[in-house]
């Protein structure tokens, strides 16, 4: 994958709604909370998550393979 794209769709589908924040932001502080119960949530947050944990694995095997 190249940078560009794990770049976009971490500003893009990563963080998207933009206003009034990230959804991204407000699905964690549900789970710190605790009150990440719904299926819907659930899924929301994974989805969220994707691109953040696609650039970190991509970061992570730049990384490995450099050392």
């Amino acid at each position: 994958m190249p940078w560009l794209l794990a770049i976009v769709l971490c500003l893009t589908l990563g963080l998207a709604p933009f206003v009034p924040e990230p959804h991204i932001v407000e699905k964690l502080r549900m789970l710190v909370k605790g009150t990440l119960t719904r299926p819907l949530d659930i899924f929301d947050l994974v989805l969220h998550a994707v691109p953040f944990i696609l650039l970190a694995v991509k970061l992570w095997l730049m990384a490995r393979a450099a050392a």
